[in-house]
């Protein structure tokens, strides 16, 4: 089980994040970037789950500029105040904040980074727009299309359900047509197969995704 810390961004905010230290020496770190739920009891078994794997795990806060210590779950209330907390949320302060998540866990080595669906989308732009990560893993990232020409400064991983309804096939087609170098992965899914707290879980998906994960972070980071 993790911890909350307070970290503080470049640009002096200051916000919680999650915290989970492995048994033994660390492999590395990864940073675990949320979805629109904030750092609920979904977000911290993820960031357990990578410590467990040897990895010093950190998950940063980022409704934190606009409304802290929030922990939403999956029902439509829910998923509406999500969705509005993303809609007021920036690219950039995001970054801000996962890039100090990233300062924290150096210490224990190279470090990755792996996001969730807004987390998704943000993942992907922090292994091209943010120096420090050695390797990527994004799942089903809303609007990654829009973001696809941009270039990676590591390995990086796609996972995209085949029935996602969130995000259209044409934009996990632009990331195939911009990265022929990169692995884009499709699941028999919807859109949020890797979180067990949704009606959306797919176990066979998320067990191969989460696999392929760990496997690209063993192959770069540890």
């Amino acid at each position: 089980m993790g911890e909350f810390m307070q970290l503080t961004a470049s640009d002096g905010h200051k916000f919680d994040a999650y915290l989970a230290q492995p048994s033994g020496k660390p492999r590395g770190g990864v940073v675990v970037v949320q979805e629109i739920f904030g750092i609920n009891a979904h977000i911290q078994s993820v960031v357990d789950d990578y410590a467990a794997e040897g990895y010093l795990a950190i998950a940063p806060a980022l409704f934190d500029r606009i409304e802290p210590k929030l922990e939403l779950g999956y029902e439509a209330d829910d998923i509406e105040r999500g969705i509005d907390l993303k809609g007021r949320s920036e690219t950039d302060p995001a970054l801000l904040d996962i890039a100090a998540a990233r300062d924290t866990v150096a210490a224990a080595g190279k470090v990755g980074v792996v996001g969730y669906c807004w987390g998704g989308f943000l993942a992907w732009l922090a292994t091209t727009r943010i120096d420090g990560f050695a390797a990527g893993a994004s799942y089903y990232g809303g609007g990654i299309g829009s973001v696809a020409e941009e270039k990676p400064k590591c390995p990086v991983i796609f996972h995209f359900g085949e029935q996602d309804h969130a995000i259209p096939i044409e934009d996990v087609d632009k990331v195939k047509a911009a990265h022929p170098e990169l692995t884009v992965n499709m699941y028999p899914a919807g859109h949020g197969f890797n979180c067990d707290h949704r009606g959306s879980f797919d176990a066979t998906s998320a067990k191969v995704a989460r696999e392929r994960t760990i496997a690209l972070f063993n192959a770069h980071i540890g």
